[in-house]
């Protein structure tokens, strides 16, 4: 499911400087928030920032051209991390002053993560998992979860605001902010190798049981004995690592499967939501709209 951030007031047309990314910028301790904005169509429009910035599409599209990377639509509810002084060319194809394109683009000051990884590290990490905590750009483009959405709506409020306290209220959501998108790729990454690192670690071994078993019933109980903790420690510990509850990690590989096998024009979708581990029909279909936005009949009539 795509979750988008609130809609954000565009500038009044007579305090417009330019057509293309015309820019408002907020000064906090620790990061800057630039709003930009274009109003006609343009290509390959260069654009750096000194520090980690962290972008995300509220509306219209873009395109991008990051280096060394595919080139790639860029739309509202997803979001984009780039590294300090990598140089993005943009295109701006369908923007005019009746579809205009809104972005937010927060850069963050590179001590300021190298602080929080730390203070995850050692409060949420040892020897026995499955790494340390790290902001990458390897996973640089992603749908936005409803926990990264909801701090970056916090974060553009709070920068926004005249309230006296906002550095101390926008140091606390950046933390948060941080958190999440490091979660989230953590949670890539080892979702990713659990098929060929099934005993490099717990999680990695965790997670490589729940691919192999998506079809039978799987209890937090059972997984938090394969992991030999006790089911509240294994729940609390699996959130740390990823940001989700086992269920919505088992819940999403399923939503996951399903896709892949509703490309099959012969697979029901009652057949497909039993290979899935849904024994409810009906759950299941909600449950693919809720993450997906679409039913699984509408998924599967597109993608043929």
């Amino acid at each position: 499911m795509v979750h988008h951030l609130n809609k954000i007031a565009f500038t009044q047309h007579k305090e417009l400087q330019t057509l293309v990314e015309n820019r408002r910028i907020y000064n906090l301790n620790g990061c800057e928030l630039n709003i930009f904005e274009s109003y006609e169509t343009a290509y390959q429009v260069p654009l750096t920032f000194n520090d980690v910035v962290i972008t995300s599409m509220i509306a219209g599209k873009k395109v991008m051209h990051l280096p060394n990377k595919p080139s790639f639509d860029y739309l509202p509810g997803e979001t984009v991390i780039a590294n300090a002084r990598e140089e993005m060319l943009i295109d701006f194809p369908e923007a005019s002053e009746l579809n205009p394109s809104q972005c937010i683009a927060l850069t963050l000051d590179g001590g300021y993560i190298a602080e929080t990884v730390q203070y995850l590290n050692h409060h949420y990490n040892n020897t026995s998992e499955a790494g340390s905590w790290k902001l990458t750009f390897d996973h640089y483009h992603f749908r936005n979860n409803n926990e990264i959405a909801s701090s970056l709506n916090k974060l553009i409020r709070i920068c926004c605001s005249d309230d006296l306290a906002k550095n101390v209220y926008a140091d606390l959501n950046l933390k948060e902010l941080l958190i999440r998108l490091m979660q989230s790729q953590h949670l890539k990454v080892a979702s990713a190798e659990s098929l060929s690192h099934s005993n490099s670690s717990r999680l990695h071994y965790v997670l490589n049981y729940i691919q192999q078993h998506l079809s039978s019933k799987i209890s937090v109980d059972l997984l938090s004995r394969k992991a030999y903790l006790g089911r509240n420690h294994f729940f609390k510990w699996f959130k740390e690592q990823l940001g989700i509850t086992p269920l919505e990690y088992i819940n999403q590989e399923r939503i996951r499967l399903a896709k892949q096998l509703l490309t099959d024009k012969n697979n029901s979708i009652g057949e497909v939501s039993l290979q899935c581990g849904f024994n409810d029909v009906n759950y299941f279909v909600r449950l693919f709209k809720k993450i997906e936005g679409i039913t699984p009949g509408a998924y599967q009539s597109v993608r043929l």
